[in-house]
């Protein structure tokens, strides 16, 4: 008879898979739930993920290879009226890594092959912590009453892969336009020094928008992309599918309760212009493993105290990277004369701070 089961955890994304890594390193035997293989797809996701995430899957063994996790060595903002931020790394590597996701989710993969106290479960079993970590659409959290408050943005991400003319510097580019955001990401991994010709595009854009820039032919979409990146990166060619995914900012109102806990983008899901979405996640299972690894010998791995820890360690941080991508969105979507000259303005004294400048890429590269 199979051993029963400390912790269940329901979802094996990346969130879900890292988690289930931390929690077997602590002799902890964890039950995997997966939802049934969808039909096959190419994915076009790509994360940027922090100095702290790197860290933390690299000590998994599960940091893909340098041809899938392309160093960002600079950033650049564009405002809609000469406003303008520019960011480097300095003295640290990178100011974060733009990391495919199959690569990445194929690495965590091979590394629970290897982790013989992980079980893969087509259906939850008892355990004495339940994880929920099935994504923003959970059914879990959902079934156990849990109140998710959600505010729709009325946009879309649309996203693909595109061959530009001009190498990408290993420099991610932003432009914020009507309300839109529109980011290129550079791909290929580290070298040459001058960067690949690869980037990932992040469109956020109105929801009317969705299905003509899907549907329309791929000439089309590279000169709408093109015009709205100013030229960059020269000519684009597509080289992928296009896919799109709805926008909101949104967190339960309980992330725990006796014997489980929210973990990710279940609990919690943010705008993307700050690519801080998987490293949100990631922080939970770090943050989650933790608090189990510390508690007392006599507390119960579902004990609500010890769980309150975790949701308590976290809360603040998610909901001040929601308050800030929310208000950096309702900002770009005014269109008042007195607001664009406003916020163009706030980018060019923002670029000139110095310390606080500094203090921003030391938050959001997960080096505090």
């Amino acid at each position: 008879m199979a051993a029963a089961l400390d912790v269940c955890l329901r979802g094996a994304g990346i969130v879900g898979r890292t988690l289930a890594l931390l929690l077997a390193g602590q002799r902890l035997r964890v039950g995997l739930v997966d939802a049934p293989p969808s039909p096959s797809h190419s994915d076009v996701r790509a994360y940027a993920l922090n100095a702290a995430s790197r860290q933390l899957l690299q000590g998994l063994r599960a940091w893909p290879d340098e041809a899938h996790a392309t160093p960002v060595l600079g950033m650049e903002v564009h405002g809609d009226d000469g406003g303008e931020v520019r960011f480097a790394a300095g003295p640290a590597p990178a100011l974060a890594w733009i990391v495919d996701v199959p690569a990445l989710e194929q690495r965590l993969g091979e590394a629970l092959r290897y982790q013989p106290l992980v079980t893969p479960l087509a259906q939850p079993e008892p355990a004495a912590l339940t994880v929920i970590c099935e994504g923003r659409d959970s059914a879990t959290r959902a079934a156990f009453g849990i109140e998710h408050d959600v505010q729709p943005y009325g946009q879309v991400a649309v996203a693909a892969r595109l061959a530009c003319e001009k190498p990408h510097g290993h420099v991610a580019r932003q432009w914020f336009a009507g309300g839109e955001v529109l980011a290129l990401l550079p791909m290929g991994g580290a070298a040459p020094p001058s960067g690949g010709n690869e980037v990932a595009l992040v469109w956020s854009v109105r929801q009317d928008r969705r299905e003509p820039l899907l549907q329309c032919d791929p000439a089309d979409f590279e000169a709408q992309v093109q015009a709205a990146s100013h030229q960059a990166l020269g000519k684009l060619t597509l080289t992928s599918v296009r896919a799109a995914w709805p926008l909101q900012v949104a967190t339960a109102r309980r992330w725990c309760g006796p014997g489980w806990v929210l973990a990710g983008d279940a609990a919690h899901s943010v705008h993307p212009l700050a690519g801080q979405g998987l490293n949100l996640g990631l922080a939970d299972a770090r943050v989650l493993a933790q608090v189990l690894q510390d508690r007392d010998y006599w507390r119960g791995l579902g004990d609500l105290k010890l769980l309150r820890r975790y949701e308590r360690a976290r809360r603040a941080d998610v909901l001040a990277m929601g308050a800030t991508t929310d208000g950096l969105q309702q900002l770009f979507a005014q269109d008042h004369t007195a607001w664009v000259a406003l916020r163009n303005w706030g980018m060019r004294a923002f670029d000139r701070s110095g310390p606080l400048k500094d203090w921003v890429v030391r938050q959001a590269a997960g080096r505090l």
